[in-house]
């Protein structure tokens, strides 16, 4: 059987693999895909909303989550907002390279202490639109975090021939 210790470890170790990767697609990502409007959301638009939902839900609840400091209201969502279909997503105002790498610098740096705050055993995720519990939930998380790293991993690869590294662990 596994410790919480060690759950808690496992968890680190693949929230960093998965940030790793997802951050080596935004490095690797050339200008002219950085923007572009050939899918339905550009690249970097992905990149942040992976970012955010991510350090959203290391949350032990909504309560609990300070927006990043340089975060634009709407920018999060990648299609209708949930709740409000009529309201659209925010993107008139692109996130540059820097700035993402920024966010997920400090998404990368709050796993840590993040992942030692939560309650791994509460039957109930913190978050009122997710019927799941704790451990789930994260797990959930980084299932997000590399549904996204793929596809953006895909667009590097199909528009630039350009690969992202597989991360097994910490990273």
């Amino acid at each position: 059987m596994t410790s919480d210790g060690d759950l808690r470890a496992i968890l680190k170790s693949q929230y960093h693999a998965a940030l790793g990767m997802l951050r080596q697609a935004v490095e690797q990502c050339p200008d002219q895909l950085w923007s572009s409007t050939e899918h339905p959301n550009a690249f970097w638009h992905v990149a942040y909303h992976t970012a955010f939902v991510t350090y959203v839900y290391l949350q032990p609840d909504f309560e609990s989550f300070h927006p990043w400091q340089n975060h634009r209201e709407g920018a999060q969502f990648l299609g209708p907002v949930p709740g409000s279909p009529e309201l659209r997503p925010k993107k008139d105002e692109p996130y540059s390279k820097v700035e993402v790498l920024e966010f997920l610098r400090l998404c990368k740096d709050a796993v840590e202490g993040a992942v030692d705050r939560l309650d791994l055993g509460a039957p109930e995720s913190g978050f009122s639109w997710y019927k799941m519990s704790k451990l789930e939930h994260q797990l959930v998380n980084l299932r997000h975090v590399q549904h996204h790293a793929g596809q953006l991993a895909d667009r590097l690869r199909r528009a630039a021939n350009v690969g992202v590294e597989w991360i097994g662990g910490k990273s």
